[in-house]
């Protein structure tokens, strides 16, 4: 019986009794049946899923190597592998040229240096004969 006093009691039994009325047309039954498969039918899937799984694992690796030798083609890095892999850059020359403008800009120290100058290797002027007189001026 509703407290004609307290008007929050009437308000919370008013929901209650509209929570339990139902109608055939909200209660949903599964009308679909369940299908069951053999296990030798799951199994082929799975392993068929598991294949294409591994060829997928396999393109991504494949991707990622050709990025870096793309970027290496380049020419423009020390590492190729300072440029984070982006699918975009082996569809799109220019997104590739704009993304290591972009890392060159950022981080200039990535950049491939150029050696110049003598470093000692490569052929050079014949040196002098070796003679134990020489040795022995080079001491004294």
């Amino acid at each position: 019986m509703p407290n004609e006093t307290d008007p929050e009691v009437d308000i919370i039994e008013e929901v209650d009794e509209d929570a339990t009325e139902t109608t055939d047309e909200e209660v949903d039954e599964p009308t679909e049946e369940v299908r069951e498969f053999s296990e030798d039918y799951v199994r082929s899937l799975r392993k068929e899923n598991a294949r294409y799984r591994q060829r997928a694992k396999e393109a991504d690796t494949l991707a990622e190597r050709l990025h870096v030798e793309l970027v290496r083609a380049t020419g423009r890095l020390a590492d190729p592998g300072d440029l984070a892999f982006a699918p975009e850059h082996l569809d799109d020359p220019e997104k590739l040229t704009a993304a290591l403008d972009a890392l060159l800009e950022a981080k200039p120290h990535f950049a491939a240096r150029k050696v110049a100058g003598d470093i000692g290797q490569g052929a050079t002027s014949t040196p002098e004969p070796t003679s134990l007189s020489a040795m022995l001026r080079a001491r004294v």
